[in-house]
C-alpha cells in the first residue's frame, strides 16, 4: 500500500493546477487519470479565452502543458480508473482498478462534470468539429453561420440566447412539445429575432460532408416524417453530469450531485481533509480559467490542513 500526503483525482485544468500548486509546496502529490486524461478540454480544439495565449491554443496542448509543468515540480501520474473511497478515517484510502490501495492524509476531488449527450450516430466523433457542448468556449468560432441548440432547459435558452450573438440564424430544437426552461428564460428566447424553433421535434443523426457539419437529421414526432436541417453547428445543450457517483455517498452532493462546500471561502467538503474543485463543485461557471482557480484553492487548502495551520479553524468551518 503506498502512502501520500495528497492524491489528486482528475486532471481537467483544476487537477492539474491543484497539482502544480501542490507540487511546489512539497507535497508530492498522486494524480490519479481516468478514462479521459486531461478532461473536457481534450475534445475541444480552439481555446482562445484562457489568459496568456492571444492566439488562442489547441485545448488538447493546454491540458499536455498544465501536465509537464506538473511533473516538473514532481507531481506523479497514475492511469487507472478510481473504483472505491473510504473517506471514514485518515489516512483516506483510494482504490483504484479494484485491486491497488492507496493512502493520502488529504483528498483533491477533481473529476469534472460531463455533458450529457444525445447519443445519436455522428455526434460524438464530431464534438470539436461542429458538434459542442459550450457556447461560451465555442461560439465564437461560427461568427455568420447556421447554428442548431438542442434542449429545452434553461441551460438551452441561455445558451441559444447567447449564440445569437454570432449566428446568422438559429434554431432550437426540443424532443417535447412544451419547454422546460423557467418562464423568464423562455420569454426572453421567444423575444429574440434571430431565434427559430422545432418543438415536438426529435434529433436522430448528424450530418457531415466527411469534413464538417451540414445538417441535424430530425424527426416530426407527430407524422413520423424525417428531414433534415442544413446546419454549420450543433450546440447540445441538455444538461451536465458531475462525476461523483464513485464517492459512494461519502461526500455531500446537491440533488443534482455536484458536490456541495461546506464554507463558500475554501474548497473544504463535510468531510475535514477532502477538498473539491473544478466542475465537479461547479455548477453555475464551468470554463476553464475557474476550474483552475479552484484547483489552486484546493491544493493551498490541503497544505493548511496537511500543516495544522492555525490560519483557518477547519473545524469549525465543517461544523456548518
Amino acid at each position: 500500500m503506498e502512502k501520500r500526503k495528497v492524491i489528486i483525482l482528475g486532471t481537467g485544468p483544476a487537477g492539474l493546477t491543484a497539482a502544480i500548486y501542490a507540487a511546489r509546496a512539497n507535497l508530492e502529490p498522486l494524480v490519479i487519470e481516468g478514462d479521459q486524461p486531461g478532461g473536457q478540454l481534450t475534445i475541444t480544439t480552439d481555446v482562445e479565452n484562457f489568459p496568456g495565449f492571444p492566439d488562442g491554443i489547441l485545448g488538447p496542448e493546454l491540458m499536455e502543458n498544465m501536465r509537464k509543468q506538473a511533473e516538473k515540480f514532481g507531481a506523479a501520474f497514475l492511469s487507472g480508473w478510481v473504483t472505491a473511497v473510504d473517506f471514514s478515517q485518515r489516512p483516506f484510502k483510494i482504490t483504484v482498478d479494484e485491486e491497488k490501495q492507496y493512502d493520502a492524509e488529504a483528498v483533491i476531488i477533481s473529476t469534472g462534470a460531463s455533458a450529457k449527450m444525445l447519443g445519436i450516430p455522428g455526434e460524438t466523433e464530431n464534438i470539436g468539429h461542429g458538434v459542442s457542448t459550450c457556447a461560451t468556449c465555442d461560439g465564437f468560432f461560427f461568427r455568420g453561420k447556421r447554428i442548431i441548440v438542442v434542449g429545452g432547459g434553461d441551460s438551452a435558452m441561455e445558451e441559444a440566447n447567447f449564440l445569437t450573438k454570432f449566428a446568422s440564424e438559429l434554431t432550437i430544437v426540443h424532443r417535447r412539445s412544451t419547454l422546460r426552461a423557467s418562464k423568464v428564460m423562455q420569454d426572453r428566447a421567444r423575444n429574440n429575432s434571430k431565434i427559430k424553433w422545432e418543438l415536438d421535434t426529435t434529433p436522430i443523426s448528424v450530418q457531415t460532408d466527411g469534413a464538417k457539419v451540414t445538417g441535424l437529421e430530425v424527426k416530426d414526432n407527430q407524422t413520423g416524417e424525417t428531414r433534415v436541417l442544413e446546419t454549420e453547428g450543433i450546440f447540445v445543450a441538455i444538461g451536465h453530469q458531475p462525476n461523483t457517483a464513485f464517492l459512494g455517498g461519502q461526500i455531500d452532493v446537491d440533488p443534482v450531485g455536484y458536490i456541495t462546500r461546506t464554507d463558500p471561502l475554501t474548497t473544504a467538503t463535510n468531510i475535514p481533509g477532502v477538498f473539491a474543485c473544478g466542475d465537479v463543485a461547479d455548477a453555475h461557471y464551468r470554463q476553464a480559467i475557474t476550474a483552475a482557480g479552484s484547483g489552486c484553492q484546493a491544493a493551498m487548502d490541503a497544505e493548511k490542513f496537511i500543516e495544522g495551520s492555525s490560519s483557518h479553524d477547519w473545524s469549525l468551518s465543517l461544523s456548518k
